[in-house]
């Protein structure tokens, strides 16, 4: 059995190697990523995370491990800024805000799914044109979800989150061991 992570992301390979798996293969997928007419947080988040697995070719043995990521707004989809303006359009949406944090997880072997969605509750303090402008600086929003990483310089604008911080960094582990353990992959097995 092999396991290959469906994901451009370094943090989720990072996330991985917390826990001690590291995957076989990194197969970046190319879906595409527009939310339906109407689409909801969680329902777009899960069904990214199930067409980045399916989109990932495996033999029948193989585990893949898809996940997305979505910040939400209410029913409002922030996902990853086109630009520099969107991004600030994102942060300066978000501060002073809560906002809930969407991570889907999807893992793969053969035909048989698991999936899980995790929702984690985040505030950003009211945030100043100086620090959003040193964010937008920094360029640390590029490919992030709402335009924002936890992990990083914009750690310093949550003062409060309910839920999983892994998830809201890209991949809930407590789900994703469960979810590998569930499929037969030795988790917990030492080297």
């Amino acid at each position: 059995m092999r396991l290959i992570l469906g994901s451009a992301s370094p943090r989720r390979r990072d996330l991985l190697a917390q826990i001690g798996v590291v995957p076989n293969r990194v197969v970046a997928p190319e879906i595409d990523e527009t939310p339906q007419s109407g689409e909801l947080p969680r329902p777009y988040c899960a069904r990214m995370a199930r067409e980045k697995a399916a989109s990932i070719p495996g033999g029948p043995d193989d585990l893949v491990l898809a996940a997305d990521t979505t910040v939400a707004m209410g029913r409002r989809i922030l996902g990853k800024p086109a630009d520099a303006g969107e991004a600030a359009a994102f942060l300066l949406a978000l501060s002073g805000r809560r906002h809930r944090v969407v991570t889907a997880i999807c893992l793969r072997r053969g035909a048989r799914l698991w999936t899980r969605e995790v929702e984690t509750a985040v505030k950003l303090k009211r945030l100043s044109d100086i620090e959003i402008n040193a964010y937008l600086a920094s360029g640390e929003w590029r490919g992030k979800a709402g335009g924002y990483g936890i992990q990083g310089l914009a750690g310093a604008f949550v003062p409060w989150l309910s839920g999983s911080f892994t998830g809201v960094v890209g991949l809930p582990l407590a789900e994703t061991a469960t979810l590998l353990a569930a499929a037969g992959w030795p988790v917990w097995s030492q080297p």
